[in-house]
């Protein structure tokens, strides 16, 4: 009876460290999925706001144990600096250090640093965007799938078949579903039931050449952005858009830098209804070259204001100033971080002002916040935090206002009721 007493004490104290182990390893912070209501993105029933970056190399440097540092700099630093929200890609398809390495083929190394990244995110109280492709080449894009679908015996005639191409679409809801069935192998979360993703975009920065009109991605979008929601109900789905007009409104291309379009429809495409909310990226010195500073930001301004009103009047989805940045370096090569943080403080108190009138406008993120060591990634956007003081105490002080504005926007929600 003494032995049979000693083992019940046993296997109680064990199943007391199990519980104290699992809830020691779900952070607080992360209880709960961001969703969208009202126009608004809200998480366990309040307003959500924020301040946040981009960081698209992550899984990439975390594929090598020995540089997960750089990782867990970037996430302490920006914990620090009160950012809350980090956009990555989830992709690497083809090339050097590829997560996909042909289609359906996946290097399970590459896999495992995408598990730790989200893993560190979680610790520090950080929800991820995860991109599932690039529109572009770098880190494979549509040109990797086109490239697959030919060495298949898929005539194919240029990247933008990506779009429409049966076997192409195919690759993609593959690559689609191994992402958010992922099991994590340190969290043991499946990537879909994981709060600590905010929500997956279909494409970073989607274009088409051969239709202007939009019509060709909105067929995708709508394709893609359903099958998405098949597999998973819990997390938001983006498009990844730029913002640029289309034919939908012929009036507000003109709002386009030099009314040009890319083959997307700010309107349309995120009209779509799996599509849970808008964002817009913005670089006047690429977008403007040669036009002068009051130029670009008038021009910046406007593009935020317009794409607010449509957000919250046609759409009515929250946004996401998804992207936006600005290069120390010029075209003489030289390099001037106080211009860098004259834009960033006037793009966060545009970000500001738009939230303050309205929860549409959730918030940004900076391009692009890096590791100390991590020069051969340099592009002349970088931001260190722990060795950029001015840029840092620039965006310190926008998250304490964007989490200041959210808990007033709390408290007068609950006063209305």
């Amino acid at each position: 009876m003494h032995g049979e007493s000693k083992m019940i004490r046993w296997l109680i104290w064990g199943l007391l460290l199990l519980i104290s182990t699992l809830s020691s390893s779900s952070s607080p912070a992360m209880a709960g999925f961001v969703g969208v209501e009202d126009g608004h993105f809200q998480l366990n029933g309040s307003p959500f706001l924020f301040n946040g970056f981009n960081s698209y190399w992550m899984m990439s440097v975390a594929a090598d144990p020995n540089q997960r540092h750089k990782v867990s700099q970037v996430f302490r630093d920006a914990a620090t600096a009160g950012l809350t929200v980090c956009r990555t890609w989830a992709f690497n398809d083809g090339g050097f250090h590829a997560l996909q390495i042909s289609p359906g083929v996946y290097d399970e190394s590459v896999f495992q640093g995408l598990d730790f990244v989200i893993f560190e995110a979680r610790k520090y109280g950080i929800r991820m965007i995860l991109s599932l492709v690039n529109n572009f080449k770098d880190y494979g894009g549509r040109a990797a799938y086109v490239r697959w679908a030919e060495a298949a015996g898929v005539q194919v005639q240029n990247e933008d078949d990506f779009y429409t191409n049966q076997l192409i679409r195919t690759y993609y809801k593959n690559h689609v579903q191994k992402v958010l069935r992922r099991k994590n192998t340190m969290s043991c979360l499946r990537y879909m039931d994981d709060p600590t993703i905010m929500g997956w975009e279909l494409m970073n920065e989607p274009r088409c050449q051969v239709d202007s009109s939009g019509n060709t991605v909105n067929r995708w979008v709508e394709e893609m952005g359903s099958y998405v929601k098949s597999i998973d109900r819990q997390h938001l789905v983006g498009i990844g858009m730029e913002g640029f007009y289309g034919d939908s409104i012929p009036t507000k291309i003109k709002a386009n830098p030099s009314s040009y379009k890319v083959g997307t429809d700010f309107i349309t495409n995120t009209l779509n209804k799996a599509i849970d909310y808008a964002t817009i990226h913005a670089y006047p010195d690429a977008w403007l070259p040669g036009k002068s500073e009051t130029t670009k930001m008038a021009f910046l301004e406007e593009w935020v204001a317009l794409h607010w009103t449509d957000s919250k009047t046609i759409l009515k989805k929250p946004l996401i100033f998804e992207e936006f940045g600005r290069s120390i370096r010029d075209q003489n090569q030289t390099y001037s971080v106080r211009d860098r943080d004259a834009f960033l403080s006037k793009v966060y108190s545009i970000i500001y002002n738009l939230a303050k009138n309205g929860a549409t406008m959730a918030g940004g993120l900076v391009w692009q916040v890096m590791a100390e060591g991590m020069e051969s990634y340099y592009d002349g956007y970088e931001i260190v935090l722990s060795q950029n003081p001015s840029t840092n105490a620039i965006i310190t002080q926008q998250s304490n206002k964007m989490a200041a504005l959210k808990t007033r926007t709390q408290h007068h929600l609950r006063s209305r009721y």
